[in-house]
């Protein structure tokens, strides 16, 4: 498995090109390829740190993390995403572990949060993440509150 190269910067720190490639791919796998109509933009980035995975000089992996109380009660990991002819790789591990260590780094917390897709449950599992509560609707698609303690 290759290495992807990872960048961590804030919403200010991102250049356009970078805002719309991060745009882009989100809506590529969470609007498109999921054919999940929903509002990607929600004025949460500007908050947010933003990881960005590179593979040749492009995004193909990203995620955006949150200090406690700017999303979850928790710091918070969310728009969790590998353009589709790379997951193959698994490169969601990699990109799931910066983030995680990102979330330490930066924000000095270990307690993490996420509202996953409930088919993605094992993947979190495997990386920490518990699931707490039931199942429910988040833009028509079964959701899951899950913790790393």
């Amino acid at each position: 498995m290759n290495t992807l190269i990872f960048k961590t910067k804030s919403y200010h720190q991102l250049t356009k090109d970078e805002l719309y490639e991060v745009l882009r791919l989100r809506a590529e796998v969470f609007v498109v390829e999921q054919n999940c109509p929903y509002q990607d933009v929600d004025n949460k980035d500007q908050k947010a740190l933003h990881i960005l995975g590179y593979k040749n000089d492009k995004i193909i992996a990203y995620t955006r993390i949150f200090k406690p109380n700017d999303y979850f009660e928790f710091a918070s990991i969310g728009r969790v995403v590998v353009t589709q002819k790379e997951r193959k790789h698994k490169y969601g591990y990699q990109l799931m572990e910066v983030s995680i260590n990102a979330i330490n780094n930066n924000f000095n917390e270990t307690i993490i949060a996420i509202s996953a897709q409930t088919y993605l449950k094992k993947f979190y599992n495997n990386l920490g993440f518990i699931q707490e509560g039931t199942e429910y609707l988040e833009d028509d698609i079964p959701h899951i509150y899950m913790i790393k303690k």
